[in-house]
């Protein structure tokens, strides 16, 4: 081999052991791993590539958490033989539609006759890495070994008895040892058709063994006021796949993440699986730092780009037709309906198409072998004579967006994903159509959300990442608030007023309770037709009519808004609403930027509540006097007390004010009518 060749082999050889810029680094020296940017940084102890956490930092806290933990930070048998055939890389991500730029740093091992690789992602604005973990090849062992239940150990006499054995496999864990952390964990719950209460945290102070359910678990230290926190990327906890019914544990100062949504049976001989992800991220003060922290992440997840990703759509679903209305004479009414009313989107629900879904009002249809009819995912040509050509090209005409709804084929595990994918593509590329509902979802296996992913992606690819979709939340096994967000937004539930189950407080509550967790412009938040049904809710104070259409249009305002109505069976009084709509549009992109979280008393119907989105020393402040009889409200918000704000009206007939920031960051509002808001974007004056 020449000179020259050594030098180059060298070179590449040395730069698959290091990436290194300003922003975000790895590489891997002797037997030390570090893997950080100016926020945290994870070091590891190699191990034959099987590594071990030696350390975590919190950079701008400026501390250090050394591991206690001597095994692997990945476990999935209690007897792990050696690690073998290790291999270390890294490089960076360039940012594309979807993305922002990150670095990658990826752990190759065997372990017997099983591959596994760890793929860590780190973003230049975070403080939190992020691990995907693959495996492939055969084991033998059990995941998640048997469960334990508490009832059935023994008494504690002597130190031999407070030793837990290993019951299940572990994605990552964390040692730092002490026994005052202050631990909770978050547990979500989707199938909102059933589901009306969506979000259910635990706090404890770890003791004792004891497993926990959730995807979030947060570990904060009183005595520095300092901790950190594991987001696992999966479904709700009661639909994970594999699940052995926890996804954490805890003892004093260690902590685990266990379940990794796989079993032994779904690892294939020659292609990679992936199991859940996880998340680690640190932070140092209170819980305003701690959630900054994790939406310091999930900001990064998907781009939110204000052409694509920001939207205020029309659904007619919701008025209860289903497809017995839908039609090119109705799509072009409900067209020039959404422009009247300020929408920027039009999304035509199911019956737009060929082949008949089991919701068809007018069919028995099904969703199974979707594929025996070739036409199945073309416009009726009895409906839409001219295609879908005609409503779209009304719809460019006046600004608004026109957008589909569409059920993947469930058959086999999704097994014609791609039949699906290019159905898709084809409507992106002879429409335009480029937002699309992901309905009827089900995913029982571990085949079924790789191919589910497997369809996504080749879609983005197709599209070069310019579709979105809404991802409904409403009933199934689906992902989740977690999982596979990088897609698009979250379809959150379906109320009607003809069933009497909506009521906008309830609304307000849900996405009140997850904005504090999940960024509230990833969920799509419904308002209705007030003026339908209003006879069902007989005098009930909290009945939709109660409130003004503005209010109930001001209640999605920091989610993506969706109107689930159909635009025709609005009385004309309704149309007042765009001009609320036109100048929500002017900020609610900025709106969104900023860090969106829950101020005030949780909505009950009587409340003083709302949201606050912060973006540095600016931000907006969105404020709820529901049916309360106090006409000023006294409301804790994120900002610290002795905090002076200036705060702007966005809305009209609302004065431009400044306010001092009070003990415990409350904040004094003054609205005079019950069930009444405001909105003012605010900056705080040095």
């Amino acid at each position: 081999m020449k000179r020259s060749s050594i030098i180059l082999f060298i070179f590449i050889f040395l730069s698959s052991l290091s990436y290194s810029q300003e922003s975000y680094y790895s590489h891997l020296q002797d037997d030390t791993l570090v893997i950080g940017n100016a926020f945290v940084e994870r070091k590891f102890v190699w191990n034959d590539g099987n590594i071990i956490t030696y350390s975590l930092t919190d950079k701008p806290g400026k501390h250090t958490w050394l591991n206690k933990n001597k095994k692997s930070d990945f476990l999935i048998t209690k007897d792990t033989p050696k690690a073998v055939n290790a291999s270390f890389s890294s490089q960076e991500v360039k940012e594309n539609a979807i993305h922002p730029s990150f670095l990658e740093a990826t752990v190759s091992f065997t372990l017997d006759q099983l591959q596994v690789k760890r793929v860590f992602r780190i973003y230049k604005n975070s403080s939190v890495i992020v691990c995907d973990t693959y495996l492939k090849g055969y084991t033998n062992s059990v995941f998640g070994g048997r469960t334990e239940n508490m009832a059935d150990k023994k008494n504690i006499e002597f130190a031999e008895d407070m030793k837990s054995k290993q019951v299940t496999a572990l994605l990552d864990q964390f040692n730092p040892g002490g026994n005052h952390w202050q631990m909770k964990t978050v547990e979500f719950y989707d199938v909102t058709d059933w589901n009306n209460n969506l979000v259910f945290e635990t706090n404890v102070i770890p003791y004792r063994k004891n497993s926990y359910r959730g995807n979030l678990l947060f570990a904060h230290n009183p005595i520095d006021e300092k901790g950190f926190f594991f987001l696992k990327e999966a479904p709700s906890s009661s639909v994970q796949l594999a699940y052995k019914g926890n996804d954490f544990t805890a003892e004093f100062g260690s902590f685990t993440v266990t379940g990794l949504g796989i079993n032994e049976n779904d690892i294939k001989k020659d292609e990679w699986v992936k199991t859940y992800s996880v998340a680690i991220g640190v932070y140092s003060g209170g819980e305003l730092e701690q959630l900054s922290a994790l939406r310091s992440y999930q900001k990064n997840i998907r781009n939110l780009l204000p052409g694509r990703d920001e939207m205020v759509m029309m659904n007619t679903w919701g008025d209860r037709s289903q497809d017995s209305k839908v039609n090119e004479k109705f799509s072009l009414i409900e067209v020039e309906r959404a422009a009247e009313l300020g929408m920027t989107h039009f999304q035509i629900d199911d019956g737009w198409q060929v082949g008949k879904s089991p919701n068809s009002a007018v069919a028995k249809g099904s969703f199974k072998n979707i594929w025996d009819n070739p036409d199945y995912w073309k416009p009726d040509p009895v409906k839409y004579p001219r295609g879908l050509h005609p409503i779209v090209k009304r719809g460019k005409e006046l600004g608004v967006e026109i957008c589909l709804w569409f059920n993947p084929s469930v058959q086999d595990d999704y097994a014609d994903w791609q039949k699906d994918a290019q159905a898709i593509t084809d409507l992106y590329n002879e429409y335009g159509i480029r937002t699309f509902k992901i309905d009827g979802l089900a995913i029982p296996t571990k085949k079924a959300e790789e191919n589910q992913r497997k369809l996504f992606d080749k879609v983005l690819e197709n599209t070069n990442n310019n579709v979105v979709f809404n991802l409904d939340a409403t009933a199934g096994r689906r992902t989740g608030y977690h999982m596979f967000t990088e897609y698009g937004n979250i379809f959150l539930e379906n109320r009607y007023t003809d069933w009497g189950n909506y009521y906008p407080y309830h609304t307000l509550r849900n996405l009140w309770q997850l904005a504090k967790y999940v960024p509230a412009e990833k969920l799509q938040i419904e308002f209705l037709n007030k003026w339908r049904n209003a006879d069902k809710y007989g005098n009930d104070p909290f009945a939709p009519a109660v409130y003004s259409f503005e209010y109930l249009f001001a209640i999605t305002m920091a989610g993506q808004p969706l109107a689930w109505f159909e635009g025709s069976g609005l009385p004309n009084e309704a149309l007042s609403i765009k001009k609320l709509i036109n100048n929500y549009k002017k900020i609610q992109h900025d709106f969104h930027l900023g860090t969106i979280l829950p101020i005030g008393d949780e909505p009950s119907g009587k409340s003083w509540t709302g949201f606050q989105s912060l973006n540095g020393d600016k931000g907006y402040l969105l404020f709820f006097r529901e049916n309360n009889p106090d006409r000023k409200g006294y409301l804790k918000t994120w900002f610290e007390e002795g905090t002076k704000i200036r705060c702007k009206a966005i809305l009209e007939n609302q004065k431009t004010i400044d306010k001092t920031i009070g003990r415990k960051g409350l904040i004094e509002v003054e609205i005079p009518n019950i069930n009444d808001f405001v909105l003012y974007e605010y900056e705080v004056i040095k």
